[in-house]
């Protein structure tokens, strides 16, 4: 395909408008069903990075002290016109990133409608401005916007990280600049066209494309930034953290993780084929996905033959296609370090069930993995302990409770861990010692509202509900007020 077949995304939205770069940087999109190119924008400089936070620097105060009803009229007419371009953006991210047409419809887009409207419902019931309480009639606690803010946001569910941050910060009061990644950039360009439309202020959201060690590390560490909302990789958090320092911003980071997912004996029927396809779901490209399969040792080898039976029924095709199969991995970085890693299990001893390494069968093109199941995984192994990010689960046994938890707290990160049993006694003690900022017991997934995040290397800080409402305000104590 030559450049002026593909669609041009060379533009930011800076200040209300598309704006060219003011040194173009071109970079090809890859649409990694099919390993070709399929859209080209620009990476932007130290200038346009410079430009897009003076434009939502110099909107700060008009949004601000916007009143809250303006505000939200603004969020309703944005998720009005989210709703109504669901097919544009289902299609546009399967192309970015290789969601099937069916997973980008519904869980991908939708994901981005629920955070919408989850941040309209906090937004209305937040009171910014309350009494310290009846002890003290003179004092006040404002909650603030906490200023401009920067927002990296990773590829693998796109409008789910993006709206998370959007809406829930537009909410609170800021203006923000957001850097989209660079594998699945259009999604973001598609929805600056949805905030353009809603009426948002000039300023008030900027959008400037690029990569981590650019536009990236510029935002992080700009002295105009205040805060930095961060979704990707733990190696990529810490670089953040690192830069951010300097200026003494707030850092709030959304990291990896290895899920365990532990099933006793007693657990419904059900939980293994559950669990396995919920590994493989998004092509194993989810921070929560339950990746480590612990069995009880009553169940294991029915498990291990459920879960052979998943993943060799688990259709692997091209993202544009309509149906329940997975799509390729983003990219060929991705794709070769999950075959590494698969090829690592080998070497280390576990136990190879369904899959393995190269392409399924079919494919000679493309990013696409077959789903893979290894069986009699040790914790010491490395796919026990890496964040594979493939369709890739481990089953290894325990014996008791006891087991169970020392294996699954055994990890550096602590995002979601997984429970299945029928003893509600065993579920609530699990819940209360697993190390992980979310448990999901029995199948059930969480409610709107309920806060992402995590412990230990899988972040710091919480989106999603009043929490991530709250992520985006500051506190401020005033005495002496009187009415």
């Amino acid at each position: 395909m030559t450049t002026d077949q593909l669609l041009d995304r060379r533009k930011f939205y800076i200040d209300g408008g598309w704006v060219d770069p003011k040194s173009p940087h071109d970079h090809g999109v890859i649409n990694p069903s099919t390993e070709e190119p399929c859209a080209v924008i620009s990476f932007g400089s130290q200038e346009d990075t410079d430009a897009a936070v003076a434009a939502a620097k110099a909107a700060f105060w008009g949004w601000a002290e916007t009143p809250k009803a303006e505000r939200l009229e603004k969020l309703k007419a944005l998720l009005e016109i989210y709703k109504s371009r669901r097919d544009d953006m289902a299609a546009t991210i399967s192309l970015e990133m290789g969601a099937p047409m069916n997973l980008a419809g519904t869980a991908q887009w939708g994901a981005g409608m629920m955070h919408l409207m989850d941040a309209i419902n906090q937004v209305e019931s937040f009171d910014f401005d309350q009494m310290l309480g009846e002890h003290a009639p003179n004092d006040r606690i404002l909650r603030e916007p906490v200023g401009v803010c920067a927002m990296i946001t990773p590829w693998n569910w796109p409008m789910n990280q993006v709206i998370l941050k959007v809406a829930f910060a537009a909410g609170a009061g800021c203006t923000m600049v957001l850097k989209p990644s660079e594998e699945a950039p259009l999604s973001s360009m598609l929805f600056a066209e949805m905030v353009h439309e809603a009426g948002f202020p000039p300023g008030v959201f900027n959008l400037v494309n690029g990569d981590g060690l650019g536009v990236g590390t510029q935002l992080s560490g700009h002295p105009d930034i205040d805060m930095v909302s961060f979704t990707g990789s733990t190696r990529a958090g810490t670089a953040i953290t690192k830069n951010a320092a300097d200026t003494v911003k707030r850092v709030a980071l959304e990291l990896g993780g290895k899920g365990a997912n532990i099933i006793f004996d007693d657990a419904d029927e059900m939980a293994v084929p559950r669990g396995t396809a919920h590994c493989f779901n998004n092509s194993g490209q989810s921070c929560n996905a339950p990746t480590r399969m612990l069995v009880q040792r009553g169940r294991y080898d029915e498990a291990v033959a459920a879960a052979k039976a998943v993943a060799e029924q688990t259709a692997v095709d091209i993202a544009q296609k309509e149906g329940g199969h997975i799509g390729p991995v983003v990219n060929a970085v991705q794709w070769g370090k999950i075959q590494d890693l698969i090829q690592k299990g080998i070497d280390e001893g576990a136990t190879l069930v369904a899959g393995g390494v190269g392409r399924p069968e079919g494919h000679d093109k493309g990013y696409f993995v077959k789903p893979t199941v290894f069986a009699d995984v040790t914790p010491d192994m490395t796919i026990a302990k890496q964040e594979i990010f493939g369709p890739v689960l481990s089953i290894m046994p325990f014996d008791t409770e006891d087991e169970a938890l020392e294996i699954a707290n055994d990890t550096s990160y602590g995002l979601t861990n997984y429970v299945q049993t029928t003893d509600n006694e065993r579920a609530h003690r699990l819940a209360r010692r697993l190390r992980s900022g979310m448990v999901e017991m029995n199948g059930q997934g969480r409610g709107m509202g309920a806060p992402f995040g995590g412990y230990g290397q899988s972040g710091i800080g919480r989106e999603g509900g009043v929490w991530g409402l709250e992520e985006f305000l500051e506190v401020k104590s005033v005495s002496g007020w009187t009415e």
